[in-house]
């Protein structure tokens, strides 16, 4: 357990951490919004199933 490495200041200030791109990748938000619009649908089915479930429920 001696001879553990410990990161100082001046190593982690050199670690160049991975810049983002100017530009958008317009097929990653096409992907996002995808998914996104088909959890929102599955959220509203689900929804709307137990909606029907227990109005059926109580009649």
């Amino acid at each position: 357990m001696g001879d553990v490495p410990v990161m100082t200041q001046k190593a982690a200030a050199e670690i160049v951490a991975p810049t983002r791109r100017e530009k958008s990748d317009p097929l990653g938000i096409a992907c996002l919004a995808t998914i996104g619009i088909v959890m929102l649908a599955w959220i509203a089915g689900l929804v709307w199933a137990a909606i029907a479930f227990f109005s059926w429920l109580v009649s």
